[in-house]
């Protein structure tokens, strides 16, 4: 299945552009399990200053990393703000340290990872499943959704951002986090919509 043109490749040479898709992949689960094994605000730091260094060393390119981050960023900020309200800046930092290393590592999947090759191995890996109903096609079809979504959920909440500038509400949450919201949900009834009418809705 093609998925060319989500937007999140960035051809390289390095040593994370060479590995292949199953060790990533492999990867991204031990770190997700090294997390949830050893909780603590002081792991979780160290692990994402670890994803970090990777990122640095998969060349990543900084700027659309971080614009299609911001939807992410956004809500680890209001998660952050909560958990030191309910139960202390050591969990607030353990939380989003944790989760901002997970989808930090993910990004540096998919940017190394030329989308084809890593639909086509999830598609082989799911299909034993099929034996259950489920048609790894379908999962293909999921997993580059949610892949372009990434990208184009930064570009909605820029331009909302940019938006609320020139009206003059830069500093109102509500003024960029609510048509960013709309626009988001019309984009996934319009995708619906074409799924449904190309017969894929089920």
């Amino acid at each position: 299945m093609s998925t060319a043109g989500l937007g999140l490749f960035q051809p390289g040479s390095t040593p994370l552009h060479r590995l292949g898709p199953g060790t990533k992949l492999a990867a991204l689960a031990v770190l997700g399990l090294v997390l949830l094994a050893r909780p603590g605000w002081e792991i979780a730091l160290g692990v994402l200053a670890a994803v970090l260094a990777v990122a640095a060393l998969a060349r990543l390119r900084w700027r659309t990393s971080v614009r299609a981050l911001v939807p992410v960023l956004v809500m680890l900020g209001a998660l952050a703000a909560f958990q030191v309200w309910q139960r202390g800046w050591e969990v607030a930092v353990e939380v989003s340290a944790s989760l901002l290393a997970l989808v930090l590592a993910g990004t540096v999947l998919t940017a190394t990872t030329p989308a084809d090759r890593l639909v086509d191995l999830l598609v082989r890996g799911a299909r034993p499943l099929a034996r259950i109903g489920l048609r790894p096609e379908v999962l293909a079809l999921a997993v580059a959704l949610m892949l372009r979504t990434i990208p184009v959920l930064g570009e909605v909440v820029a331009q909302s951002r940019e938006a609320a500038r020139a009206r003059g509400f830069e500093r109102s949450p509500r003024a960029v986090l609510v048509p960013s919201a709309v626009r988001t949900v019309a984009r996934a009834h319009t995708v619906g919509e074409a799924l449904a009418a190309r017969g894929l809705a089920d």
